[in-house]
Parts: C-alpha cells; structure tokens; sequence
C-alpha cells in the first residue's frame, strides 16, 4: 500500500502532498474549529463522568477516543463514535496492533507477504487486522459517497472534498482508500500520546500544574484556538511534552542522495539509509540542560540550536503532512481539560504506578501499561 506517508519516491510524494496538503494547512483547519472544540469538550465530559463513578479516568483512553472521532470525522465526515461508546472496539485493539507491528513491517517487510502462507496464529491475526482496517475505511469512504449522492451540491466538507473529484485532478477510490488508512492511523496514537504525557507531566508538579492553570482559566468564553496561540506558558508546556516524548521518538529513515554525503569525517555512500533520532536529540545536555527534567521555562527564550534539532514532527520535506491539526487539538485539549480540573493530580488507583508509564516504542511511542489514571481531590 502506497501513500503519502509511506512513499519512498520523492516524485510521488510531491506530488500527493501538493494535493493533500492544502485542506490540512494552518489556515483551512480554522474552518473546522468548531468540530475539534466540540469534540474536545465531550472528551473532558466524558473524563468528568468517569471521575465521578470511578475516582479517577484514564486520560490515554479518552485522548485515544478523542483524536480517532476528531480524524474520523474530518477525514470523512462522520465519526468513529468512540467517544459515544466510551470503551474499547476491535477498532482501537486494530490500531494498537498495528502501532505493535510497525517494527518488523519496516526492518523485515518480505515477512508480511510470505506471512500470509505460513500457518503461524501471529500472522494469521496480522492479516485479519489488516482486512479489518481495510473494511473501516471502505465502510467510511461509502458513506461520505452517500453524502455526496445524497447532497452533490453542497457536500461536507472534509479534508478528503478535492479527492473525490476526479475531472479536477483527485484520487480513485482504491488511491483514497490508502491515503485514508495513513490518516487514521497517523491522526490518533499520535496526538493521543502527546496530550497523555503532557497531562502526567503536568500532573506530576503542582508548581507547573497551578501556572497553567492560572493562565488557561483567566480566558473568556467561547474559547478560541487564536487565543491560545497567545498564551506563552501553555505553549511552553507543549513544546516541551513535545521535546520530551515525541510521538515517534526513534529513526526515521532517509537515503543518503546521489553522489554521497560527508558528515563528522565520514563518508556515506549513495543510497545508503541513514536515521535521525529525535529521542537522542531532544535529550542532548549541550543543548537542553538537564535533558530529563520536565521544564517548560526553558522555552521561554529557545536558542537557535534548540529550536535547529528540535524535530518532533520531523523536517525537510517529509514534515509532518498533520502537523497543525495535531498542535490544535493539544492546544485546545490542554487549554479546556485544565480549566475544568485545576486540581487534577496522578492517581494510585488500581495499582497504577510509574512503571505503566514508562516509554514503549514500536516506531509509535506509548504508555508501557497502556492507560494513564488522573484523579482530582
């Protein structure tokens, strides 16, 4: 499966990051604001009835919910409904599955086709998850044909509207099929992840906690994503759960270009792949001072070299195609769930330790233990 994200040919990337990017941009999200906010707002609700009946919420959970709804819907007009739900489906268990097998598909992707002759369970629920998730997409691709059917005049617009029109340079719906699937794939662990770490962070010092609280709650009402643009420690915050656990903390994979390339004395030949950590780049003492520590003041005046290598979306031309719609959503989710549990602390409920949030990487980086428990007193 080929699309804008799994590319390795520069002229086919160009070409479908040209056509896709432009819905996805910092100044067509603001069009669909009002859908983010909202669904944003029934995640903190939904943290509020669970804190209610159970002592504390799992914030990993419902941030998971959160972002799947939100990409579900912009993508194809309709959302997933995980939020509704509010538990676990066979979706959810699909894409964790998929997070978990990145590693082998990447180092050793001949095993995913010869997997699929071998009698061995792990490959056989590999391929199911892969049909299932070619089934979803397939599911919400129709339905968002329906809606065109239904209004072709005045269809909802969605980061996918352009794509459909085939006679204006879109896509046919095999080429949809697979850019949708990098989407949902891409728009959920991701930000997910980030607002679970930034929200244990924070959690996890009252000093930090009470200063974004203080500055998240002097807002007027209704909230906008401009106004949080303007809020420097909110900002800082982010920046900093960014630099500390980036999404994809591990290499991303580049060919070194024809003719070779010389870097610290070495010589790298032409076509050899090549990896940049931004695990270790964002842990650099030189550059970040006591590189472990969660500190959101040492944004405040970022020098050239820290804003140089820091990466968390990656660079250069395979930046992150999402990269705004991510930032939103960790603005707008931060801002809101702060305003409504200023005293939000980690909890110790049901033996929920430390350990359950140690960094697990399998290309995507997670929770070890797969839930983060946050209570308010």
């Amino acid at each position: 499966m080929e699309n804008v994200f799994s590319t390795t040919d520069p002229h086919f990337h160009s070409n479908r990051r040209r056509l896709l990017a432009s819905p996805i941009s910092d100044t067509s999200l603001h069009q669909h604001e009002y859908l983010i906010t909202d669904r944003v707002k029934m995640t903190i609700s939904r943290m509020a009835e669970e804190i209610q009946n159970r002592g504390a919420t799992d914030v990993f959970k419902w941030w998971l919910f959160m972002a799947t709804d939100i990409i579900g819907e912009l993508s194809f007009g309709e959302s997933f409904r995980m939020l509704e739900a509010g538990k676990k489906t066979q979706y959810t268990l699909d894409l964790e599955r998929i997070a978990s097998l990145q590693p082998i598909r990447t180092t050793f992707p001949n095993l995913v086709y010869f997997g699929k002759y071998l009698p061995l369970p792990v490959f056989k629920r590999t391929i199911e998850t892969g049909k299932r998730m070619i089934s979803y997409t397939s599911q919400s691709i129709d339905r968002y044909n329906k809606m065109i059917t239904e209004n072709p005049s005045n269809p909802k617009k969605t980061l996918f509207t352009k794509l459909f029109d085939t006679e204006k340079g879109g896509l046919t719906p095999e080429e949809i099929k697979n850019e949708a699937q990098g989407y949902i794939v891409a728009g959920s662990d991701t930000t997910a992840v980030t607002l679970t770490y930034l929200t244990y962070a924070v959690c996890g010092n009252k000093r930090i906690r009470d200063e974004l609280v203080a500055e998240v709650a002097a807002l007027s009402e209704p909230i906008h994503d401009n106004d949080l643009r303007n809020l420097p420690y909110l900002n800082m915050v982010i920046s900093e759960t960014l630099r500390l656990h980036t999404a994809v903390p591990f290499g991303l994979p580049r060919a070194v270009p024809s003719g070779g390339a010389s870097f610290k004395g070495y010589f790298l030949p032409s076509g050899a792949t090549v990896s940049t950590q931004s695990y270790s780049l964002h842990r650099d003492p030189t550059v970040f001072p006591d590189p472990d520590t969660f500190n959101p003041e040492r944004w405040e005046n970022p020098t050239k070299e820290m804003k140089d290598i820091s990466i968390p979306f990656g660079g250069g031309s395979r930046i992150c195609i999402g990269m705004h719609l991510a930032r939103m959503e960790l603005r707008l989710g931060s801002a809101l769930f702060f305003r409504e549990f200023p005293n939000a602390q980690r909890s110790n409920k049901e033996q929920m330790t430390e350990k359950d949030m140690e960094m697990q990487s399998f290309l995507l980086m997670a929770p070890k233990g797969h839930r983060c428990l946050i209570e308010t007193n």
